[in-house]
């Protein structure tokens, strides 16, 4: 059997190693048009920013390795330029000498990825441009900056690869301003949890220009100026474009296979395309996402060497299938990590799904252990089944295991209140007796019981403050005095039984504390006491976050780098 694999990154390289673990027969070649197989992408940001020092760190595999190894053909240069379906065999450019040939297989894997997009507007040959796809694309920027040493750069679009190159052009001494055309960065994430996201970038000296679509660059003898529509141009010694990935699917689309969504490939659970011979991983296809049941692009390496794994079980006759995505993903922001998995609230509400949220700010781990950290989680649920939609989580420490454990919940079906069962670990260095994420299911519980009603951030402007309604903020007077929402009064909760007195029981209680705790017991207090009382979720800390975030976005922030 001969395999040809056209890409060598992730879903590609994944592919031809568990071929070859499966088949010691088999021949197997993979075509490369870069001059790397098997490199990290997510890696590429970290070597710019000097976090990774070692550029063969960045290569998990050579060819000569490969070979070694696998005993697998790995020709690196080498472009696939067509598929001819009927003849069974891909025409192939050596990128090096010119030369073009055919190469003859049983079976296809197409794993072309994804590449940037880049408007016409931003094709202006400027060597002050950057894209960051490939390990080719690093290296020429790491050599522009060593080189030029520039001060300043502009960052278009607030996605990942753009915050982590925000994040480590910092750190190289580079002053940033990031432009995106949306209301945020970072668009799976909701609005509100995005808030603390764009309070860090603040905070560690990055520039946010929200709502700007750029209309053009211009370049000068000593820089590079980038047009934004309806503001002042700015000016930087450098520019990379991150405005996310398309598929990269012109080979299929001209060899006839069918296509998907935004050109995405089309495969079914085994990665098997419409031509019945043909495979396709990575970010070039559509998948099915488990929360949605729809299909999804999802440009991650994760389901990428799943995939490869899964087309390689199939070609060597194992019936193995692709179970779907829920899009997990987490980025580092500075001291900062953001978490995702599932689907957000705006995406629940624009797919017309009934769903409830809490919002709760545990600790990461033990309060009487040093160093703990308060972490700010969103769960979202469906109110008639109760199952799991989605999680985000914002927090400086442990982040990444909470957001597995939602994940796996989340994959197995689990109901929201039943977080609560889960039997995680516990020790004092690494989480509290009850996990946050049992807290989470702790919470949820009381709200599916009845035993607790909420309100939310987007509640707060229209509670009444004419008299008919009691704003209650049950934080200490020295926290209320620091800051408060309009029109709260404080009672302290460990002074609120001696105090009921004050309240008409007539009126309804709308409670809140610094993170949701001490306004749950202040309402648990009020309900058994006549009262009819609603907890805040998230806590002041939470509104606080999103109110500042608001005030910045209605003003204009000098980046220093202006025209």
């Amino acid at each position: 059997m001969k395999v040809v694999i056209i890409g060598g990154v992730a879903g590609g390289a994944s592919a031809a190693a568990r071929l070859r673990r499966l088949d010691e027969t088999a021949e197997i070649i993979i075509f490369e048009k870069s001059g790397y197989i098997s490199y990290a992408n997510c890696g590429l940001p970290y070597y710019i920013g000097g976090v990774i020092e070692d550029r063969h760190a960045l290569t998990i595999q050579t060819p000569e390795s490969f070979a070694r190894r696998f005993r697998i053909d790995a020709r690196v240069h080498h472009e696939v330029i067509s598929i001819n379906n009927s003849q069974k065999s891909v025409t192939v450019r050596n990128l090096v000498t010119g030369e073009s040939f055919d190469e003859p297989y049983d079976k296809l894997i197409i794993a072309t990825g994804a590449k940037p997009f880049v408007p016409d507007l931003c094709r202006i040959g400027s060597e002050r441009i950057f894209t960051m796809r490939t390990v080719e694309d690093t290296y020429r920027l790491d050599t522009f900056i060593r080189e030029k040493e520039p001060k300043t750069a502009v960052i278009i679009g607030g996605g990942f690869i753009g915050l982590e190159m925000a994040e480590n052009l910092t750190h190289r001494g580079i002053r940033v301003t990031i432009v995106e055309r949306s209301t945020q960065v970072l668009q799976p994430f909701d609005a509100d949890i995005a808030t603390f996201i764009h309070a860090k970038l603040r905070q560690s000296s990055v520039s946010l220009k929200l709502t700007r679509s750029v209309t053009g660059f211009r370049s000068d003898s000593d820089g590079i100026i980038t047009d934004i529509e309806n503001d002042s141009a700015l000016r930087s010694d450098l520019v990379i474009l991150a405005l996310g990935v398309v598929p990269d699917t012109s080979l299929a689309g001209n060899a006839g296979l069918r296509l998907g969504q935004r050109g995405s490939i089309a495969v079914d659970e085994h990665m098997r395309t419409s031509e019945p011979d043909i495979y396709a991983v990575g970010d070039a296809v559509e998948i099915h996402h488990r929360v949605t049941d729809a299909q999804a692009l999802v440009s991650l390496a994760g389901p990428a060497n799943k995939q490869g794994r899964i087309a390689a079980d199939n070609i060597c006759g194992i019936n193995t299938a692709y179970r779907g995505t829920l899009g997990s993903t987490i980025i580092k922001l500075f001291a900062m990590t953001a978490a995702i998995t599932g689907i957000s609230e705006k995406t629940a509400a624009a797919l017309g799904i009934a769903y409830d949220k809490i919002v709760l700010s545990p600790l990461s781990h033990a309060s009487y252990y040093p160093d703990a950290s308060v972490m700010t989680m969103k769960v979202l649920w469906e109110k008639n089944t109760h199952r799991l939609l989605g999680a985000q989580i914002i927090g400086f420490d442990a982040v990444d295991k909470r957001i597995d454990v939602l994940a796996a919940a989340i994959y197995a079906g689990l109901t929201a209140d039943e977080l609560q069962n889960l039997d995680l670990a516990y020790a004092p260095p690494y989480a509290s007796a009850k996990d946050p994420v049992n807290m989470a299911g702790y919470i949820i519980d009381n709200i599916l019981a009845n035993r607790i009603e909420q309100f939310h951030c987007e509640d707060v402007e229209r509670l009444p403050r004419d008299g008919r309604a009691i704003l209650l903020d049950t934080r200490t007077p020295r926290e209320y005095a620091m800051g408060h929402a309009d029109g709260f009064i404080n009672i302290p909760v460990d002074d609120l039984r001696v105090r009921l007195y004050e309240l008409d029981p007539k009126k309804p209680v709308y409670v809140m504390c610094q993170s949701g705790l001490r306004s749950y017991i202040a309402v648990c207090i009020l309900n058994h006491s006549g009262f009819k009382a609603y907890n805040f979720s998230g806590g002041y800390r939470f509104y606080q976050t999103v109110m500042q975030d608001r005030q910045f976005s209605e003003k204009s922030f000098p980046c220093g780098m202006e025209n």
